[in-house]
């Protein structure tokens, strides 16, 4: 019995696979540490990958 492979995933149209981001604000804290914002694509939730959609064969015209 052959075992099925998974969809492979693709890649993010909106952020390119480049789903986080850290943005600094400037300033460091009294620590000497570097703020930073972390960003996350809105489109694939930071996971970089948008999942692959099923298609059935012989389905639609």
């Amino acid at each position: 019995m052959t075992h099925r492979t998974p969809l492979p995933s693709r890649i993010c149209p909106a952020c390119d696979g480049f789903a986080s981001v850290a943005v600094t604000s400037g300033g460091r804290d009294p620590r000497g540490h570097l703020r930073t914002l972390t960003a996350h694509c809105p489109t694939c939730q930071g996971t970089g990958t948008v999942p692959a959609r099923r298609v059935r064969e012989g389905a639609g015209a």
